[in-house]
C-alpha cells in the first residue's frame, strides 16, 4: 500500500500596487491661493497709492514713538497688570462659600462684560461731569448735620479736582483693566475648577490652609489652563488702546498715525502704517505666549505622557519579574 504525500505550498503573494489617494481640491486651493497672493503682492508694488516712502518717513517721527511706548505699550501693561491681578479676585470671589461674595463677584462680571470697551472708555473719561471734587471723609456729612440742626456741616478729611486725577491715561487705564478684569475672572475660575478636587482634598488633609492650598497646589495647575487664554486677551488689549481716542487720550500710536494722515492729506498709508506696528507688536507677544505655553504645559503633552507609560510599563515588568524571582 502506497501513501501519497501532497505538500501544499502557499502561494506567494503578489506585490500590493498602492495607488495614492488623489486630491484636486488641494491643488485647486493652492492655485487659487496663488493667484490671490501674485495679486496682493502686485498691489502692494505697483498701486503708487500707498506711499511707501512717505509711510517709512512718517511712521517713525518722535510722536509716533511717543504714542507707541507710552499709549500702547505702557497701557497694556499696566492694564493687564491690573486686570489679571483683580480678575483672580474677582475668580476667589466667584467660588466663596461666602454667598454675598459670590452675588458681588457676578454682578461685577455681568456688568462689565456687558457693556463694551469703547462706551466705558467714554463714560470715564466723562467722570469729571458727576464729581468736579473728590473729597475723602464722613459720608452724608451734610445731610446728617440737617438732620440736627446744623448747616454746612463738613466732616472731611482732604480732597482734589476730579480734573487733577481723571486724566486721560487714568481714564483709559481704569476703563481698559476694570472690564479686562471681568474677563479674566472666567478665564482663572475655569482654570481653577480644572484642577481636580482630590489634590485640594488631601492637601487639606495635610493641614494646608486654603490660601496655601490655593497658591501651591491649584494655581500652579490652573496656569495651563490659564496662560493661552491670558495671551488672547493681552493681545486683544494690545489692539484695545486704539480705542482711547473715546475718552480721548491723545498720546496713543492710532491717534498719532490718524493725525499724521488727516493733517497730510494721506490717509490711507497711515493706515498701513497703523496695520504694520500692530503686526510687529502681535508677533512679539505671540512669540513669548508660546514659550509661556511650552513652559507650563510640561508633562502634559503626548510625548510626555507617552514617555510616563513607558516608565510604568518598564516598572511594572521589573516589578513583575523580582516576584518571579522571589517564588523561585
Amino acid at each position: 500500500m502506497t501513501t501519497e504525500e501532497t505538500t501544499t505550498v502557499r502561494a506567494r503573494p503578489e506585490p500590493i500596487k498602492a495607488v495614492p489617494v488623489r486630491h484636486p481640491g488641494r491643488w485647486i486651493a493652492v492655485a487659487v491661493l496663488a493667484v490671490l497672493a501674485a495679486m496682493f503682492v502686485h498691489v502692494l508694488v505697483t498701486n503708487d497709492n500707498l506711499q511707501w516712502s512717505f509711510m517709512v518717513d512718517h511712521m517713525f517721527r518722535p510722536p509716533v514713538i511717543e504714542g507707541l511706548l507710552r499709549g500702547t505699550v505702557l497701557m497694556t501693561i499696566c492694564a493687564m497688570l491690573l486686570g489679571v491681578s483683580l480678575g483672580i479676585v474677582v475668580a476667589i470671589m466667584r467660588l466663596s462659600t461666602n454667598p454675598i461674595l459670590r452675588v458681588v463677584a457676578w454682578l461685577y462680571t455681568w456688568v462689565f462684560r456687558s457693556v463694551p470697551r469703547l462706551v466705558l472708555l467714554a463714560v470715564f473719561g466723562n467722570l469729571g461731569i458727576l464729581w468736579s471734587r473728590i473729597e475723602f471723609g464722613v459720608p452724608f456729612d451734610t445731610h446728617i448735620g440737617q438732620l440736627f440742626g446744623i448747616d454746612n456741616l463738613q466732616l472731611r478729611v482732604f480732597g482734589f479736582s476730579s480734573r487733577d486725577v481723571l486724566t486721560g491715561f487714568v481714564a483709559g487705564l481704569l476703563g481698559l483693566a476694570l472690564s479686562e478684569a471681568a474677563y479674566m475672572a472666567e478665564i482663572v475660575r475655569a482654570g481653577i475648577q480644572s484642577v481636580d478636587e482630590g489634590q485640594a482634598e488631601a492637601a487639606s488633609a495635610l493641614g494646608m490652609s486654603r490660601a496655601q492650598i490655593l497658591r501651591r497646589i491649584v494655581l500652579p495647575q490652573a496656569m495651563r489652563v490659564i496662560i493661552p487664554p491670558t495671551g488672547n486677551e493681552t493681545i486683544a488689549m494690545l489692539k484695545d488702546t486704539s480705542l482711547l481716542l473715546a475718552v480721548p487720550y491723545s498720546i496713543e500710536l492710532f491717534f498719532q498715525l490718524d493725525a499724521v494722515g488727516k493733517r497730510t492729506f494721506q490717509i490711507f498709508p497711515m493706515y498701513v502704517a497703523a496695520v504694520l506696528w500692530y503686526l510687529f507688536l502681535t508677533s512679539i507677544l505671540l512669540t513669548g505666549q508660546y514659550f509661556l505655553e511650552r513652559h507650563f504645559g510640561k508633562g502634559n503633552g503626548r510625548t510626555e505622557r507617552a514617555r510616563i507609560r513607558l516608565r510604568s510599563i518598564a516598572g511594572e515588568a521589573g516589578g513583575g519579574g523580582g516576584r518571579e524571582g522571589g517564588e523561585q
